[in-house]
């Protein structure tokens, strides 16, 4: 995505992650859900003239993933590789994602870094070699505490998250000093509470640290698909250890000194409350021991439920985003997950829920606006935005109304990651405009044909587009597409230049719309949905 004119060259950018995923399988709802909101929030900052960074990508190395190649009888390089370029990759370009770079843990930018962050905290004596024994869940790639597990019917002990059962290993392995950082991290988390969010996952955090924390396996040794040890290659470095380090080594760490001093850290790390304490307890744990600066923000979303049940291929619910997409449209798909569930907590998708909000808010609310001023331009001023002659208390109201929704949606997307909150606030604004409409009547006013109708109908009519120009800027980190063809339909390209130039920040500021800009009716930003192909 190009960058806006008025960003700062030097400055630090504001730098986003979502979790690098694992390519066990194809992605689903759940993954794209934490990628669209990150590519809202970086959109929304570059649109205020913000450096921005965005990083995704995707987890390569682990027992999870040799497992799943061998099932499928090619290397565990083959299966990224097809997996990464038939699935990931193109699941990210359709649903519109400008990430500034994909990171792969088997690149060579990747892993010479990751032995020598590794090699550095072993010379440091943070690092030394014992053994262990604990039942580990290989869907999470993760020791477990037996308090931890839950109990089948038949009393196999089963990991909370992936309902399977864990295995019970024993191997000599390199450990971390992580207990000693325990201290540490309460003192941080009490220095910076907004570190980690929602509270509820603060709170979860802070009681686990409490109470106690054991050193970290950080090898491997029981399988090779991995970054080996430098000191000892009979050991592979621990997935986590690995994983975690794309913030790092995707930025320049050990190889671009400039580009990391003005990245590092991540301001936000976008990650699914399942693999929370890797973030908020490992990974700052693990900076601080090599004395780099820790992130600025944890995020942990909720889990999407279908049924009931955690959205995942490994209980299969999963599915596809391109199933919805199709039905109706991508702007809609990254519109709905961001307003119709609160993020940070979990939310229940439902196909009839979808329907019910994109004909409502949509097509009827948002939509049938943009048709409706259109038209009335065309019809009654020929396509020519009138000028506003004598704004009244009606019009004053407008004004008042948008500079509040710009005000809200900017802290509430902009930096508490409320983006259900700001999505709503600027549909409020949309209603209001209908409402302003509805009550003025300029189909009414259109048939007084003396000079005074025809001004009080120019002021109706330029108070609407201006409004929904306005709307264009708001929307256009959420619904891209759409306020692009918003935008063009005001003849605001021509008349003001880019979309993706305008400052999200300043939107509020009225008479931007020049009279005299051609307006038109372009296509339908919402059709009406056709009903699904039952099978």
């Amino acid at each position: 995505m190009a960058a806006t004119g008025s960003e700062k060259q030097g400055a630090k950018a504001f730098y986003v992650t979502t979790p690098i995923y694992y390519v066990n399988d194809a992605p689903h709802l759940g993954h794209a859900y934490t990628t669209v909101a990150g590519d809202v929030l970086t959109r929304w900052h570059r649109q205020r003239g913000e450096k921005v960074w965005y990083l995704t990508g995707t987890d390569e190395h682990g027992q999870k993933i040799m497992r799943t190649a061998e099932a499928n009888n090619v290397t565990p390089q083959a299966w990224c590789d097809k997996l990464v370029e038939e699935a990931w990759k193109p699941l990210w370009e359709h649903l519109n994602i400008a990430n500034d770079d994909f990171i792969r843990t088997t690149q060579k930018r990747h892993t010479d870094r990751v032995q020598e962050f590794v090699q550095d905290l072993y010379d440091k004596d943070e690092i030394y070699k014992g053994g262990y024994e604990g039942p580990y869940c290989v869907g999470c790639e993760e020791y477990k505490l037996p308090g931890d597990l839950i109990e089948a019917e038949d009393g196999t002990k089963l990991c909370p998250i992936h309902k399977k059962p864990v295995e019970i290993l024993k191997e000599e392995n390199y450990f971390f000093k992580l207990s000693e950082y325990g201290p540490k991290l309460l003192e941080f988390y009490e220095a910076n509470p907004g570190f980690i969010q929602p509270e509820s996952a603060r709170n979860e955090v802070v009681n686990f640290v409490k109470q106690g924390l054991q050193d970290l396996s950080i090898s491997r040794s029981t399988f090779d698909w991995g970054i080996p040890i430098p000191w000892d290659d009979k050991h592979v470095i621990y997935v986590w250890v690995d994983a975690l380090l794309n913030y790092a080594t995707a930025v320049g760490y050990n190889e671009n000194p400039a580009k990391f001093e003005e990245t590092f850290p991540a301001n936000v790390h976008l990650v699914g409350k399942d693999i929370l304490r890797f973030h908020a307890v490992i990974w700052p744990a693990m900076l601080m021991a090599q004395g780099l600066p820790v992130p600025g923000r944890v995020a942990a979303n909720g889990w999407l439920m279908v049924g009931g049940e955690k959205m995942s291929k490994s209980n299969l619910t999963g599915i596809k985003p391109q199933d919805l997409t199709s039905h109706f449209g991508v702007d809609a798909y990254r519109w709905y997950f961001l307003r119709a569930i609160a993020f940070g907590s979990d939310g229940s998708f439902s196909w009839e829920d979808f329907s019910a909000r994109y004909t409502s808010e949509l097509a009827n609310d948002y939509g049938n606006l943009a048709s409706r001023v259109a038209a009335m331009v065309g019809k009654y001023f020929d396509g020519a935005l009138p000028a506003s002659t004598a704004d009244g208390d009606a019009e004053k109201a407008i004004h008042e109304g948008l500079a509040k929704a710009v005000a809200t949606a900017d802290a509430k997307i902009g930096e508490e990651l409320d983006f259900q909150g700001g999505i709503l606030a600027i549909f409020d604004f949309v209603k209001q405009v209908n409402g302003y409409i509805t009550e003025q009547e300029p189909w009414k006013v259109a048939k007084d044909e003396s000079e005074e109708g025809k001004a009080r109908l120019a002021t109706i009519l330029y108070t609407a587009a201006e409004s929904l120009r306005a709307v264009a800027v708001l929307l256009n980190a959420i619904m891209p597409e759409t306020s692009q063809a918003l935008w063009d339909s005001l003849g605001a390209e021509e008349s003001l230049g880019a979309l993706s130039a305008q400052p999200v920040q300043s939107s509020a500021t009225w008479g931007q719309l020049p009279a005299g800009a051609t307006v038109t009716k372009g296509a339908v930003l919402f059709p009406r949905l056709e009903e699904p192909k039952k099978d």
